[in-house]
């Protein structure tokens, strides 16, 4: 996947700002001047990382950052404000999951920074749903192996150390090796 940013601000020269923070940067980035705006936009791409500014014309960022968990849980997602509290910070933690909160002015390599990180923390969290991906079909692979072949998952040893194979009929050993032939795309 292209690594997609999208930054979200009703105010063009802090659109402009982050987009030159980022510049050196290998992301495609691409810009809303609103939270309705994102949203569409967000109907036509998937983006790895949102920057959303809190205080905006229409929806605020922090509800709009609680409409991207919804819509795309797997973008991060990061929040600027002009105006830090604890508080507003605890509201946007909450309801929209953010992984980082900036105050403006921000800090152009603190930015670059956290972008790169949540780049790499969705890479991961993406690996991490591939791999249990194939951990649950490799184990439903088992489980039917085990209930057509039972005991062929079990190892046992003979007081020598040599292993012990389980006693299955040759008809049994060629239907397997046919099967995973099958599976593998081998031919004899």
């Amino acid at each position: 996947m292209t690594t997609r940013v999208l930054l979200v601000d009703d105010e063009k020269n802090v659109l402009s700002a982050l987009r030159r923070a980022l510049f050196d940067d290998p992301y495609e980035i691409m810009t809303a001047s609103s939270a309705e705006e994102a949203l569409e936009i967000m109907k036509l791409h998937s983006f790895k990382v949102v920057i959303s500014d809190e205080r905006m014309t229409g929806m605020q960022g922090v509800d709009f950052l609680a409409r991207v968990r919804v819509l795309s849980p797997e973008t991060v997602r990061i929040l600027l404000t002009g105006h830090g509290t604890m508080e507003a910070a605890m509201k946007a933690v909450n309801l929209g999951g953010i992984y980082r909160f900036f105050t403006k002015p921000w800090n152009d390599l603190e930015i670059r920074f956290a972008v790169r990180s949540a780049v790499e923390k969705y890479d991961l969290e993406e690996e991490n749903r591939r791999l249990l991906s194939t951990i649950r079909s490799q184990a439903l692979e088992f489980k039917v192996l085990e209930r057509r072949y039972p005991g062929i998952s079990r190892v046992e040893k003979d007081r020598h150390g040599s292993f012990v194979l389980p006693d299955i009929s040759e008809e049994d050993v060629e239907r397997l090796i046919a099967e995973c032939d099958l599976e593998t795309g081998a031919k004899e």
